[in-house]
C-alpha cells in the first residue's frame, strides 16, 4: 500500500510537470446549491451519451476508493484519480476496456469490472480481444498503477451490470448482478426456455487473492420472485458484515434479503435467503422500472432502498410525478416492515432532465445518526438525515441546471468518503464537495470504500 502511494505521488509529480495550463475549473461550482454545500475540485472527463454511439461512448459511471485513490468507472474502462488534495484531484490513468456500464469493485491490487452486454463485433479490453457475444466480468491486477493488467475474464451468460464483494480469507467473494435476461436463454449455463423468468439469480464469483488469474464462477444463488412479470435478477446488492452479516439484493419487484453469516446463518459464498421486500408501485409490471439500489445503516437496523423508474433515461422527478417515483425507502432490517420514505423535494421540471434516486451510501457516523449521500442524475447530489426514518430531513444539495443541448447526464453516483462527497458526473467527470455544518461531524475515516460494501458494523 505504501509503495502504491509513493508511485501515485511520483505519477502526480510527473503529470504536474507536464501541465502548462491552469487546473481544471470545477464546473459544479456554479450549480444551484444550498449554502452548506461547497464545490471543491474537479477531475474533468467530458463525454456524451446521445452524441456518441455504443463502442465510442465513455461516460462516467460508478466509483470505488482505496486509500487516496478514486477509481471512476466509465463505458470505456476506468480512470484512476489521485484525491490526496480534494481541491485538485489528478487523473493518473484512463485504462481502456470497451464494454459499457463499467461498474467496479476494488480490493488492494485487484479491480473487478462489469461487462454489461453482448456486442455484435469484437471489442478490446487492455488491448486483448473480447469476442463478439461475450459478457461477464474482467479481473485486473492494478499493482502497477501506470499499467493495470487484465488477468482474467469470467464469462457469464446473462452478463454483469454491477458487482459487490468482500474478502473472505484468502479470496474475494464477488456478487455479479445481471442487467437483464434478454438474449441469455438457451445458452450454456442457462439452458431454460425463453418464456421462463430467466436471469433470476446472483452469480457468485471467487477471486483467489494469491492468483486472481484463476478467478471463476463459484455458484449461482437463486432469487425469490419476480412476483409480477418482470424478467430480471438483481440490479445491485448492498452488503454489511461485522455483527450484522446481511445482504440486500435490489431485485425486480421483490428485494431479496439474505444472511451471510452469524447470527442467522449462511456465508458470503453461500447466502441464506430470509425474506423479500415489496413496495406498492415499485418494480411491478407496468411501472417501467425495478428495485435498483440497496444499503444499510451502519448498525444494520435499517435497509435503505431505491428504484429506477424510466431506467434512468426519463424525467421521473418532476413536480407533478408521484412521490413513489422519486423516493428513498426505509425498512426494518429484521422484519422488512416499512419505517419511512424520503421524497425529493425539488422538482426537476425540464422535459429532458433524466432523474431517479440512483446511487448512494450511508455515512459511518460515530453517534449513530443516519445520514445518506446520494447522486440522482440531473437532480444532482443530495444529503438526507433519516435518524427518525418516519421523518427524514434534507440537509443539503447541489442541483445542476438541465443539460443543453439535451443529453443523459447528471450524478450517476455520489458518495461520502473521509470528510468529502465525491460525485461521478456522467458527462463531466469527478466532482468533489464538502458539506459544512454538523450533519457529517465526527464521521469515521475509512482506509478504503466500495460503497455497496460495509465491511463492519457500528453499535
Amino acid at each position: 500500500m505504501f509503495a502504491r502511494n509513493r508511485l501515485a505521488a511520483a505519477m502526480v509529480a510527473g503529470i504536474s510537470a507536464l501541465a502548462f495550463g491552469p487546473a481544471a475549473v470545477a464546473d459544479h461550482a456554479t450549480d444551484p446549491h444550498t449554502r452548506n454545500m461547497h464545490a471543491l475540485g474537479h477531475s474533468s472527463h467530458p463525454a456524451t451519451f446521445f452524441g456518441e454511439p455504443d463502442g465510442v461512448r465513455h461516460i462516467s459511471s460508478d466509483i470505488a476508493f482505496w486509500g487516496r485513490l478514486a477509481f471512476n468507472g466509465n463505458y470505456d474502462g476506468f480512470r484512476i484519480i489521485d484525491i490526496s488534495d480534494p481541491e485538485a484531484p489528478v487523473e493518473l490513468l484512463h485504462q481502456r476496456c470497451n464494454g459499457d456500464q463499467g461498474d467496479i469493485f476494488v480490493w488492494d491490487d485487484v479491480l473487478i469490472r462489469s461487462w454489461n452486454s453482448k456486442k455484435t463485433t469484437d471489442r478490446t479490453c487492455d488491448g486483448q480481444t473480447v469476442p463478439a457475444g461475450w459478457e461477464g466480468v474482467h479481473v485486473f491486477d492494478i499493482s502497477n498503477l501506470s499499467d493495470p493488467e487484465l488477468v482474467a475474464s469470467v464469462s457469464l451468460p446473462c452478463g454483469s451490470h454491477t458487482v459487490t464483494g468482500a474478502r473472505e480469507g484468502d479470496r474475494l467473494i464477488v456478487y455479479s448482478n445481471n442487467s437483464s435476461s434478454v438474449g441469455c436463454a438457451g445458452l450454456p449455463g442457462n439452458p431454460r426456455a425463453q418464456d421462463d423468468p430467466i436471469g433470476d439469480f446472483i452469480d457468485v464469483i471467487e477471486v483467489p487473492l494469491a492468483n486472481p488469474a484463476t478467478s471463476s464462477l463459484l455458484r449461482r444463488e437463486p432469487l425469490a420472485g419476480p412476483l409480477t412479470d418482470v424478467r430480471t435478477g438483481c440490479h445491485d446488492a448492498g452488503l454489511i458484515l461485522g455483527e450484522v452479516n446481511l445482504m440486500s439484493c435490489a431485485s425486480a419487484d421483490a428485494t431479496n434479503i439474505f444472511s451471510v453469516g452469524a447470527p442467522r446463518g449462511g456465508s458470503l459464498a453461500d447466502p441464506e435467503f430470509l425474506y423479500t421486500i415489496v413496495e406498492p408501485g415499485v418494480g411491478q409490471a407496468g411501472t417501467n422500472g425495478r428495485w435498483h439500489s440497496a444499503s444499510f445503516t451502519w448498525d444494520g437496523e435499517v435497509i435503505v432502498l431505491g428504484w429506477e423508474p424510466g431506467g434512468g433515461a426519463s424525467p421521473e422527478c418532476q413536480t407533478g410525478d408521484p412521490d413513489v417515483d422519486k423516493s428513498l425507502f426505509f425498512y426494518d432490517a429484521e422484519t422488512g416492515t416499512k419505517l419511512g420514505q424520503w421524497v425529493l423535494p425539488r422538482g426537476q421540471d425540464g422535459a429532458e432532465e433524466n432523474c431517479t434516486i440512483h446511487n448512494y451510501n450511508i455515512v459511518p457516523t460515530r453517534d449513530g445518526r443516519y445520514v445518506a449521500v446520494g447522486g440522482h442524475y440531473q437532480a444532482g447530489t443530495w444529503v438526507t438525515e433519516f435518524t427518525d426514518p418516519a421523518n427524514p430531513v434534507t440537509v443539503g444539495w447541489s442541483d445542476p441546471p438541465a443539460i443543453t443541448p439535451p443529453d443523459l447526464g447528471g450524478a450517476w453516483s455520489s458518495y461520502y468518503y473521509n470528510n468529502f462527497i465525491y460525485e461521478s458526473s456522467i458527462t463531466e467527470g469527478l466532482n468533489v464537495y464538502r458539506l459544512s455544518g454538523n450533519a457529517l461531524a465526527g464521521a469515521l475515516r475509512l482506509r478504503h470504500l466500495n460503497p455497496q460494501t460495509q465491511e463492519f458494523s457500528l453499535h
